[in-house]
């Protein structure tokens, strides 16, 4: 990690804030012995096999055809688990992330729910958000996950939804490199508003006040992130993959999108700044996964080659039906931020202070 994040603060002995923090949560986690941890998930699997006694499906997972999310499909059959696993087609999926998910629902017999975006409304949305010059335009993917398997959560009244997050490659992520409240829809609707194009948002999955409430604070799901629970070493998963599902790698943490990965590859370093593969790689450092040196000869890589970035470039103006001029405009605007516009969580904090201005009032 660098000043790439402007909030970053380093230490005498060369470590950050990040890596400080990280090592805070692994020293807890570490500190449970294995015994105790395959207790913990022995019972976490038996309470959701009782939730889900006669019914179709137990659990919920989300599917997108990345390392975490497919080993997570893996693991829970492995469990004896029953999942109904669910993927958002946003527009973008590769090929390759097609032939990945069909393999993983086939070969381990798990039924699959495909979420399909309307695009031409995905479009409008992304093409706002470009425009508004905000850092997370895949707060607009996160966003119709979150909302859609919540939804067919409470449809189908399955109690547990078991997610592909982890701490062993996910510890580190500058809170200045995304918006962290990925279901926050006032603020897409707000850069919407503003940036988009006058037809509403008839079928983009979003969240009103008091759905978001509830998620927030009273959410009847519960997520696990059930690969927190055994010893997830990334390049076994891999292999495991491979090997089980004829599954195929990508070359870069979430490239099964198209969207992702230009986002990540050319539109983050080149208008921001910021480059994910630092803070992916430093958590497999802080993990103990891989080395620092061995990080830093990664990052010496270019993140495309020149033939791969003119005809993603020329796929994604395409796609978006933006022109060349117009995209080098959009690049060149300043940076703004997501608080910038109307959010569910200024009303949130809001209220929050009311609550304790009033709660001041009465000791008074």
């Amino acid at each position: 990690m660098d000043t790439s994040d402007p909030d970053i603060k380093f230490f005498e002995n060369g470590t950050c804030n990040h890596c400080r923090s990280a090592k805070i949560r692994f020293k807890q986690i570490n500190s449970i012995d294995q015994n105790t941890k395959d207790t913990k998930l022995k019972e976490i699997v038996t309470q959701i096999k009782l939730a889900g006694k006669n019914k179709k499906y137990d659990c919920l997972i989300g599917i997108s055809g990345g390392v975490d999310s497919s080993y997570l499909a893996w693991i829970t059959k492995e469990l004896g688990l029953r999942p109904l696993a669910v993927h958002i087609d946003n527009g973008w999926n590769t090929e390759l992330a097609v032939k990945n998910i069909e393999n993983i629902v086939n070969k381990l017999s798990i039924d699959l729910k495909t979420i399909v975006i309307n695009w031409e409304e995905f479009k409008a949305l992304q093409k706002a958000f470009l425009k508004a010059s905000v850092v997370d335009i895949e707060m607009l993917s996160d966003n119709a996950i979150i909302v859609g398997l919540m939804k067919i959560a409470k449809r189908e009244k399955i109690k547990y939804f078991l997610s592909g997050t982890n701490i062993s490659a996910e510890s580190i992520m500058p809170s200045t490199w995304y918006y962290f409240c990925k279901y926050d829809s006032l603020n897409i609707k707000s850069i919407y508003k503003t940036f988009g194009e006058k037809n509403p948002l008839k079928s983009y999955p979003i969240f009103n006040l008091f759905e978001y409430i509830t998620h927030r604070f009273f959410n009847p799901i519960v997520e696990i992130p059930l690969l927190n629970y055994i010893e997830y070493v990334k390049k076994d998963a891999m292999k495991v993959l491979e090997e089980k599902l004829n599954w195929v790698d990508y070359g870069g943490k979430h490239y099964e999108s198209k969207i992702t990965q230009f986002y990540q590859a050319y539109i983050l370093p080149k208008k921001f700044n910021v480059d994910k593969r630092k803070a992916h790689l430093s958590s497999l450092i802080c993990s103990g996964q891989i080395t620092r040196d061995h990080a830093l000869a990664v990052l010496k890589e270019p993140l495309y080659s020149s033939k791969n970035l003119e005809m993603d470039k020329e796929y994604f103006l395409k796609k978006l039906e933006l022109g060349e001029s117009e995209f080098e405009k959009i690049l060149s605007e300043k940076p703004r931020s997501h608080w910038n516009y109307s959010s569910y969580e200024k009303i949130i904090m809001r209220l929050a202070k009311l609550k304790k201005l009033l709660f001041w009032k009465k000791l008074k």
